[in-house]
């Protein structure tokens, strides 16, 4: 990718405040997952937009397996971003494996973030000894060969679990984007993800964290952000939304800017 990175990842800078925010999506959507969220932000700051290279909106030539078999790949790409756009402070939105990503950089390179604002975040997705994260090995391997049989029918019966609230237009918008996605770059990326476990760093971070969880989410128990918020290293406040899903962006985007807004000002 090298110097193309903001062509090839589609970076866009919109808005006309004085300072940065960046918006980085999740697994299986891009950065139109956050078009009901941004009228909220662009009068205030100068919003970051970028798809992750696994989106479906991107090349898929650019998705080198060997690279990014790790969220460190991620990093770089974040951290690449932000130099070449010559961004020295910013705040920073994440949403799921984005959220890991943003406190991957953070620890990287501290002085760059004024806050990270994680949202539906899970340093591991495997349940372990004394850590409930939800999942049991047998039921990811389950899922990866749902993937690899059928990906269509998998999307089919995993948007409306991953939406959580009866919202019709969520389901839609969450299924094209995960539609878009190649089945092979999908399962990879869900591989790295479910690999990932960052609950030994978390520690390292020193940026002060809001964690945004939603009532009910399929993929992150209640409990993962009271586990973020007695580990991350910064100061961390946890804001419950009164809603269900890992997608409140699509499903309640209303009630989550007012959250992100009240995070922000802090």
């Amino acid at each position: 990718m090298g110097n193309n990175i903001l062509d090839a990842l589609h970076v866009q800078v919109v808005g006309s405040g004085q300072r940065f925010l960046v918006f980085a999506h999740g697994f299986g959507t891009d950065q139109s997952a956050w078009q009901r969220i941004l009228p909220f932000f662009v009068p205030h700051y100068r919003v970051v937009l970028y798809d992750l290279v696994c989106a479906g909106s991107v090349n898929p030539d650019h998705f080198d397996y060997r690279r990014y078999t790790t969220l460190d790949a991620y990093v770089d790409d974040l951290l690449t971003i932000l130099d070449e756009l010559g961004i020295e402070r910013c705040a920073y939105v994440g949403h799921s494996v984005s959220a890991m990503i943003g406190i991957l950089a953070a620890i990287r390179r501290p002085e760059l973030f004024t806050k990270l604002i994680l949202i539906g975040a899970s340093p591991r997705f495997l349940n372990d000894r004394d850590y409930h994260g939800g999942f049991e090995q047998e039921e990811i391997e389950k899922v990866f060969s749902a993937m690899e049989a059928n990906y269509e029918a998998w999307v089919k019966g995993y948007a409306p679990l991953a939406v959580g609230a009866d919202v019709p237009a969520a389901v839609r918008e969450f299924s094209r984007t995960l539609f878009n996605m190649r089945p092979d770059i999908s399962l990879f990326v869900c591989r790295t993800v479910f690999n990932s476990d960052l609950r030994g760093v978390l520690g390292l971070v020193r940026v002060p964290c809001c964690v945004i969880q939603t009532a009910k989410d399929v993929s992150v128990p209640a409990s993962v952000a009271a586990y973020l918020k007695s580990h991350l290293g910064g100061m961390t406040t946890v804001e419950m939304l009164n809603t269900e899903g890992h997608l409140p962006h699509l499903s309640a985007p209303s009630p989550l800017a007012r959250v992100l807004q009240r995070a922000l000002s802090r």
